[in-house]
């Protein structure tokens, strides 16, 4: 590999840098070269341009498929109000209204996320304070402080062994899909090197907040033997205050983060489509953008691919969200584990003098690296356990055989640095 270019000195960092957190892998990339649909290119630079064709398409295939699972969510929920409304013709109605955003501005997308993020966010954090008033006070429990005995009271933490917990991991794998997206949008940042290490620093916090803290309130509130898998812990916890029809707010909340999802879905697939096309791995079309700076055509390709969900839940409703959701997961322990190894090859290069260091590190390189990659793997093995989640392990090689086949056709004609912007 030549020398470190010039064009890489918009990453160096200043003195003033470097205090900043030294922790993510993602963040070291994203901070070495900010651009968008970043897996591929990064992928390809520092493993193979197999591995950026392979990991640009199955990042592509893992957020339809999720997108697929979103609009099969509202579909759902909206159910609720509805019974007899066919599942498909929401989960049709969401994903048309969710094409329709990502085609007006990048601003657009950005100001109903920030709104749908709101709604989210304010639930979450009334969840968890009312939560706290019940467990300290007693508030909406007669009086008496709930406290926190709930947490190890019937049969400890693992009542029943460890074999629930395993077994949750590729819905808690697929509850975390998305993380990934600052990776997708750094080329969009105006400073990549300012609002991309508040970013991905942020996520942490956001994690511990929303998702440990809601469920350590939830858990010391009730038994996890009076939790049922048909009623929302929150429309329990809303309940309990006396809040009423909060089953009807509650689902309003979950159809919107499903929203929120497939509209993020639809926003990175079509920057992936982009980052493949001016790699030469994508047809021409999907590397054009409109006057607005939007990839259209790979946003319209999506959306119609998106479609196959829509027929899923009119052929098999019932089981349409967990074949869907499982197949995405396939497609995360893949995109997840080459980000994981391509970092690895980064710090090799950076080692080599051919690629410039950031100051954003990861502490632990590469003994976490490894550590990730195995537990991914040991999501993947567990996939095979449940006849449910089996179908992914069947979907999975048969894509990547596709792919693989496809990039035969492709390998040949050269690759070209894609865009730092879109």
């Amino acid at each position: 590999m030549d020398p470190v270019p010039d064009r890489h000195k918009q990453t160096e960092v200043t003195t003033a840098d470097r205090n900043r957190s030294r922790t993510g892998i993602l963040g070291e990339l994203a901070l070495y070269k900010p651009i968008s649909g970043s897996f591929s290119a990064y992928a390809e630079e520092f493993i193979a341009p197999w591995a950026g064709f392979v990991t640009g398409w199955t990042y592509w295939f893992l957020w339809v498929v999720t997108g697929m699972a979103e609009i099969t969510a509202i579909g759902l929920y909206v159910k609720y109000w509805f019974p007899d409304i066919p599942q498909w013709l929401p989960a049709l109605i969401a994903l048309i209204a969710v094409y329709v955003l990502n085609l007006i501005a990048v601003k657009v997308f950005g100001e109903v996320e920030f709104w749908l993020s709101i709604i989210k966010v304010v639930t979450i954090l009334a969840l968890i304070v009312l939560g706290l008033a019940m467990i300290f006070t007693g508030w909406g429990n007669q009086g008496q402080p709930v406290g926190f005995s709930n947490l190890w009271d019937e049969g400890g933490f693992f009542p029943k062994g460890f074999a629930g917990v395993f077994f949750s991991l590729q819905m808690v794998m697929f509850a975390f899909l998305g993380t990934e997206l600052v990776g997708v949008t750094a080329g969009e940042a105006k400073d990549p090197r300012e609002t991309l290490p508040k970013a991905i620093n942020s996520i942490f916090w956001r994690i511990l907040i929303f998702y440990i803290g809601s469920l350590l309130v939830i858990m010391a509130l009730f038994p996890w033997n009076q939790v049922s898998e048909k009623t929302s812990p929150f429309v329990l916890v809303f309940d309990k205050v006396g809040i009423a029809s909060a089953a009807g707010i509650v689902n309003f909340v979950v159809m919107s983060a499903a929203f929120s999802s497939c509209n993020s879905g639809v926003f990175s697939t079509g920057r992936m489509l982009l980052a493949l096309s001016h790699s030469r791995q994508a047809p021409h079309a999907f590397g054009q953008v409109n006057r607005r700076r939007i990839p259209a055509k790979g946003i319209t390709a999506s959306a119609i691919v998106l479609l196959i969900g829509v027929l899923l839940n009119y052929v098999i409703p019932e089981k349409a969200f967990t074949y869907i959701t499982s197949v995405a997961t396939v497609g995360a322990l893949w995109t997840w584990g080459i980000i994981v190894y391509t970092h690895m090859q980064y710090k090799r290069a950076v080692k080599r003098g051919e690629a410039p260091e950031v100051d954003y590190r990861l502490a632990g390189t590469p003994v976490v690296n490894w550590l990730v990659i195995a537990f991914l793997v040991l999501v993947g093995v567990l996939l095979w356990f449940d006849p449910e989640t089996r179908v992914a392990l069947i979907v999975g090689p048969i894509w990547f055989l596709i792919i693989g086949i496809a990039y035969q056709f492709v390998k040949g004609r050269g690759t070209v640095n894609p865009p730092a912007e879109t």
